[in-house]
């Protein structure tokens, strides 16, 4: 019988918030911005960024409300903490 190993991430239930950007297409009316109140909303060229600090389970329910109203996701990035460098790996480049 093979059993479940030991490891250093058994104890971690869940990691901290973490800065997002989400890019929507389009603009999105006071309406549907409502329906995302823990992040602000802005216009970039044509279409919508939505930014917030999530925790793991809160942006799966932001990706559930999103396809949800049948928007458009084009891209999420997890941004670095405000003042510190970017992790290694991640872009944080246009």
């Amino acid at each position: 019988m093979r059993g479940h190993p030991a490891g250093g991430h058994d104890a971690v239930m869940e990691p901290e918030p973490a800065l997002y950007a989400i890019r929507i297409k389009g603009h999105l009316g006071a309406t549907l911005v409502s329906a995302f109140p823990a992040l602000d909303a802005r216009p970039d060229g044509v279409h919508t960024v939505l930014t917030g600090r999530l925790d793991r389970s809160a942006l799966h329910g932001v990706l559930a409300e999103i396809e949800a109203l049948s928007l458009d996701l084009l891209e999420i990035r997890r941004l670095p903490p405000a003042g510190g460098p970017a992790s290694p790996g991640e872009d944080t480049a246009r």
